[in-house]
């Protein structure tokens, strides 16, 4: 039996690597499902099954490092095989409001499940983004896992340091763990204040689609089904390496995405059809562009990750039908 912990479980992309975990051929699997149950995450994605523990809980626990109390995470007795840590704050918006929350999440967080994986010598995968890259150009070319750290907000910067948390410890205590780099991720159960609930939302509501300056920013996506996939090829991975970039399937500007998903609302939904002067202008509103705004995000790797070979090709009807649902109710 193999024991895993998984840190961010009830979250976007968490839920999909339990959900795919409990797919997998190991039918005496064991998980750890640790999940502070704040902003991203949600009730709808807790998994009920006898092999997936729940626990609701914070893993950075602020105070507990003012009076040099125990590990949270030391209540885990049994063996721990592997590791998946997915648990941050992980909003730039947020971020900027309120950094020193992602400062406690994002690194005391990281530094409790590090000593976790060092106290069980278990394989870790952590989870983190293409945004500790800073931005391209837009006619730069992707960035490789040689890619030097460049963050350009409180969230980007919280998650390098969390970044160079990990290599430390497998520098100074050997441990076995590997980083994965994201893009975008897209799919049903994602966070409203993201790009694409925002936008289906604000459809269905009638109100204005916010769109940072000239809505010019590129983005790359890949389904959360295929990040998730990818992250449990990168654990079980027989040469592991240190850094993993997981590219997408589709890159857009933001402008052009959004009209995307309008049109496709109005395909699917005609009640949510509305007068249209030009190039939809009515639907949309462009308000004061985002401080340190990242202008594009591309990634490239040159590792043979099966789960990005095959990905999904760019598709959100399924994601918009979902949210359209939802919202409406």
């Amino acid at each position: 039996m193999s024991t895993y912990v998984v840190t961010g479980g009830c979250g976007f992309i968490g839920s999909y690597v339990i959900k795919e975990l409990l797919k997998s051929e190991d039918k005496d699997l064991y998980i750890y499902n640790i999940d502070k149950m704040g902003v991203g995450s949600s009730p709808e994605n807790v998994v009920d099954d006898k092999r997936v523990e729940n626990h609701f809980m914070d893993i950075a626990v602020e105070d507990a490092w003012r009076i040099h109390m125990a590990n949270p995470l030391d209540f885990i007795t049994e063996d721990v095989d592997y590791v998946i840590h997915l648990a941050a704050e992980s909003h730039v918006d947020r971020s900027i409001d309120n950094p020193l929350e992602f400062v406690d999440s994002n690194l005391k967080g990281t530094a409790n499940v590090l000593e976790l994986v060092r106290k069980h010598r278990a394989r870790m995968v952590h989870v983190s983004t293409d945004e500790v890259y800073g931005h391209l150009g837009k006619h730069d070319p992707p960035f490789t896992e040689e890619s030097p750290l460049a963050p350009r907000s409180p969230y980007s910067a919280t998650k390098a340091g969390s970044d160079l948390l990990v290599q430390s410890y497998i520098e100074t205590f050997g441990i076995d763990a590997s980083i994965t780099r994201c893009c975008n991720n897209y799919g049903p159960r994602q966070g409203d204040e993201k790009l694409i609930p925002t936008v289906i939302r604000s459809i269905v509501k009638g109100d204005k689609i916010p769109v940072y300056g000239t809505g010019e920013n590129i983005r790359e996506w890949i389904h959360a089904e295929d990040h998730a996939k990818a992250i449990l090829e990168v654990l079980v991975d027989d040469v592991p390496a240190k850094v993993y970039n997981i590219p997408g399937s589709g890159t857009y500007t933001n402008i052009k995405l959004i009209n995307i998903i309008i049109q496709m609302v109005e395909l699917f939904y005609p009640e949510y059809k509305r007068k249209r002067e030009g190039a939809r202008v009515e639907y949309i509103e462009f308000v004061k562009d985002r401080a340190g705004h990242d202008f594009k995000y591309e990634l490239s790797t040159k590792h043979d990750l099966q789960a990005v070979k095959h990905q999904k090709s760019f598709s959100i009807e399924e994601t918009i039908k979902y949210y359209v649902e939802q919202y409406k109710a």
